[in-house]
């Protein structure tokens, strides 16, 4: 992890519609590491707001990573990552596709359009906490991100 990062809180956008998916997530992680910031963003839209710092994410802070399901309302996972990695100011951030799709199409087009990784969400509870945990133990422990811009 590099210097800026440690010692202070990791922060984590979760972009996700379904609460049932958001509360997995927000026990999975509280049980993990203590230095989790997690916002979410229920769709599209709001992600990239969230991103660009807009309307009432204005002060929002940039996030070390992002998790993103693909199917979102008003504007899908896939074009949510197109926009991330295609923005200079936002492409160095990893992105993390959690979703429940296991088709090939969706895993192949989300690589091409440059997701750091591509996890398919267990449908059974205690591998859903598994998998999140599994994601925070690799992405904030092991991987060195970018310090922030």
């Amino acid at each position: 992890m590099s210097d800026d990062i440690r010692g202070r809180p990791i922060e984590i956008l979760l972009v996700e519609d379904n609460p049932g998916d958001v509360r997995l997530t927000i026990e999975a992680l509280k049980e993990g590491r203590v230095s989790n910031h997690l916002s979410v963003a229920r769709d599209g839209v709001e992600a990239l707001a969230f991103l660009r710092r807009e309307g009432p994410h204005a002060h929002a802070t940039r996030p070390d990573l992002i998790l993103l399901d693909l199917n979102l309302p008003r504007k899908d996972g896939r074009e949510v990552l197109a926009e991330v990695k295609e923005d200079s100011s936002l492409r160095r951030i990893p992105v993390v596709v959690l979703t429940t799709s296991k088709a090939e199409e969706d895993i192949l087009r989300t690589y091409d359009l440059h997701a750091n990784c591509y996890i398919t969400k267990p449908v059974d509870l205690e591998q859903f906490i598994s998998v999140v945990r599994s994601i925070d133990d690799f992405w904030l422990s092991v991987v060195r991100l970018p310090s922030v811009e």
